[in-house]
């Protein structure tokens, strides 16, 4: 019997996308659906986890399983999907409000525990569901609905928090590249570990159509020589603030938090009944 061969009619849900025209969102969910297409995944095997925002309305968009969480709580939401059925290919979705906000304090965790899931942030640089405040990632001087004299606050820089946290593969793309996008999502979800991927995802209608135009200006891919093993360089790629270094800016390989608790279950399947009696007896008043 021919295995079956998935295409994107089979990861596309009917559900058609709301974002507004010109949404850089649209090309990311478009990357990802061919992603899916090139490591042939059977969407039952799939798992997009999302929580508030523009952007975490992705999951209803797939035809794979999905939860739309609250705001800030793809991560852990996504490392119980994980947790409990190892088997599934789980990816996290959301925005840079979302993500480096309220929902920041649990990014570094998972990260450094290598949970084996890859999440994706659409940085618009922009609150774009609640109309239009800064975010995270918003630049220094911006005029906002929040900001009308200009955003005071130093911006966070998404790929060189990834890498002190030592999430396990740290990537960047442009929504505006959708070729280099499928490539960078394809690696991410194969990639065994923690995986981050900043998608530069413009929004036209709060930040303007010349948000396009000023990111592409600034990319940069990154040399053929690169080696994204190599931290201390994939760091001075991620302070270079001239530019938007595309590609894959940090990689390494180490266990997973799944594989590190099967081997810590067999240590303690193997110890003697004495053993957990004398640890037992620890707590005896």
């Amino acid at each position: 019997m021919e295995e079956k061969k998935y295409t994107i009619k089979d990861y596309r849900s009917e559900l058609k996308p709301i974002w507004c025209p010109g949404c850089g969102d649209y090309s990311v969910l478009n990357a990802l659906l061919q992603s899916f297409v090139n490591l042939q995944i059977p969407p039952h095997m799939l798992a997009i986890v999302s929580g508030i925002g523009c952007s975490s309305r992705l999951p209803g968009y797939v035809n794979t399983y999905g939860f739309n969480g609250i705001h800030g709580r793809a991560i852990p939401l996504a490392t119980g999907v994980k947790l409990s059925n190892p088997a599934i290919k789980v990816i996290a979705v959301g925005g840079d409000g979302d993500g480096f906000s309220i929902g920041a304090g649990h990014i570094p965790h998972a990260a450094r525990k290598n949970i084996d899931m890859t999440y994706i942030v659409m940085d618009n640089s922009i609150y774009g569901l609640t109309k239009g405040q800064a975010s995270p990632t918003t630049p220094v001087g911006e005029q906002t609905k929040t900001t009308y004299y200009g955003n005071m606050d130093e911006p966070i820089n998404p790929v060189r928090m990834m890498i002190a946290y030592k999430a396990s593969f740290v990537a960047r793309a442009f929504s505006g590249d959708p070729k280099h996008t499928v490539e960078i999502f394809t690696q991410a979800i194969n990639h065994r570990g923690f995986s981050f991927v900043e998608v530069l995802s413009p929004c036209p209608t709060f930040r303007g159509a010349e948000q396009f135009k000023l990111i592409r200006e600034k990319i940069k891919p990154l040399p053929e020589d690169y080696q994204p093993t190599d931290e201390v360089r994939a760091f001075e790629v991620a302070n270079d603030n001239d530019f938007f270094h595309l590609g894959v800016i940090y990689k390494q390989n180490r266990p997973i938090y799944t594989d590190i608790l099967k081997k810590l279950q067999e240590v303690a399947e193997k110890m003697r009944e004495s053993e957990v009696l004398d640890l037992l007896e620890q707590f005896e008043p």
